[in-house]
């Protein structure tokens, strides 16, 4: 029997179960008894907040990390984020990812005025004394390495909280930060 689970990745926990480099305290197995053999669906960075997806399914995992997948992101930038700036990250960016160029596939970008219940208060990135921040959402379906953040700081506008919102149909709706809900399958 496979098992699968929806969880609100807090900030400051890796996206793994075993960390060997170094002891870490903030591991997913601290946040519920999952049973052997489960494995996060993706990753999220340490300090990045969000749905993750686990199973113990492997074909699911791998159906999920295809590029045909959608994964939604909020992002909290550094200033108020311009018109053209969410233009050339709809276009696609040229970021690095293991040492080489890459230009990111076209994508939905735009400015999120309203921020939705489920994003909450979080972890405090800094407050107005340090000048004006924004929001905004962006839509990609590939997921390279902490690129959502390097695509903002290309066009200016470097990244202080990062959330994924949604992966496919399943969003955080419902969730708090920390919460792990046992499903029998994902809406993707």
């Amino acid at each position: 029997m496979d098992y699968h689970f929806k969880l609100y990745k807090p900030n400051n926990y890796l996206s793994q179960f075993i960390y060997e480099k170094k002891r870490h305290k903030n591991l997913l197995g601290s946040l519920y008894n999952f049973p052997g053999g489960t494995m996060a669906i993706g990753r999220l960075d340490e300090d990045t907040e969000g749905l993750l997806f686990l199973t113990t399914d492997g074909i699911v995992s791998e159906i999920i990390r295809s590029k045909k997948v959608e994964k939604e992101y909020f992002v909290q930038v550094d200033g108020i984020i311009t018109a053209s700036a969410i233009a050339e990250l709809k276009l696609g960016v040229e970021i690095g990812v293991k040492g080489t160029k890459y230009i990111t596939k076209p994508c939905e970008a735009d400015f999120l005025p309203i921020l939705p219940d489920c994003v909450g208060a979080g972890h405090r990135i800094r407050d107005g004394r340090h000048g004006p921040t924004s929001w905004l959402r962006i839509i990609i379906t590939e997921g390279k390495f902490r690129q959502v953040r390097k695509m903002t700081a290309k066009v200016g506008f470097p990244t202080l909280r990062l959330i994924r919102y949604r992966i496919g149909n399943e969003t955080l709706d419902g969730l708090k930060i920390g919460d792990v809900i046992a499903v029998t399958s994902f809406d993707i």
